[in-house]
């Protein structure tokens, strides 16, 4: 599966900053206001960022890989 640069950009975003930094402001602010279900929600922040993360570093390993094979057939010709 290919990914448009857009689509790239949100979700290398999403995954390393949004959801880290909404897992640790909730666990922060979670104790002082009583919500609930801190430590799930953390949690699960935590790992759906290290999830997509990793979907992204595979599709850039994919990518590279591709495009280093198209430059090797270029230099061929």
């Amino acid at each position: 599966m290919k990914l448009s640069n857009k689509a790239y950009d949100f979700l290398k975003w999403f995954s390393l900053i949004f959801l880290n930094a909404f897992g640790t402001f909730y666990a922060t602010i979670g104790a002082a206001w009583g919500l609930p279900y801190i430590e799930e929600v953390k949690t699960t922040c935590f790992a759906l960022g290290l999830f997509i993360g990793a979907c992204i570093g595979i599709s850039t390993l994919n990518y590279n890989k591709t495009a280093e094979l198209h430059e090797g057939m270029e230099d061929e010709k």
